[in-house]
């Protein structure tokens, strides 16, 4: 199952950017699909996901400004991301970790 990252790039604070992820199809049936990105200890930290039914949930820090939705006809998940600060300059990941599969990642870089 293979998934690929896209829309990365650099913004200033205050700005927006939306990331793309495509894939396979299994990975959009298989289950929930997630963004993720690594914490202070450079784990992966979930940061929006969204169930097979699209029900969505954030992390403290994304909810009220980053929106996760998929297309399911063209099996692309999105990340919108608004009110950008420089704490959010992290590569992003997304995933289905219900069959294993990650992207390699893209980066947001986020300048006052």
């Amino acid at each position: 199952v293979r998934l690929a990252e896209s829309g990365g790039g650099s913004v200033q604070v205050g700005g927006s950017l939306t990331l793309s992820c495509t894939g396979d199809e299994d990975a959009f049936r298989a289950g929930a699909m997630a963004w993720y990105r690594p914490n202070s200890k450079n784990e992966r930290e979930l940061v929006a996901g969204i169930t097979f039914l699209d029900y969505a949930y954030y992390s403290d820090s994304a909810r009220g400004r980053f929106t996760i939705s998929k297309d399911k006809i063209n099996n692309v998940l999105y990340l919108q991301m608004t009110k950008l600060t420089v704490w959010d300059t992290a590569i992003y990941w997304c995933a289905a970790p219900e069959v294993g599969a990650w992207g390699q990642g893209t980066q947001v870089t986020i300048s006052s």
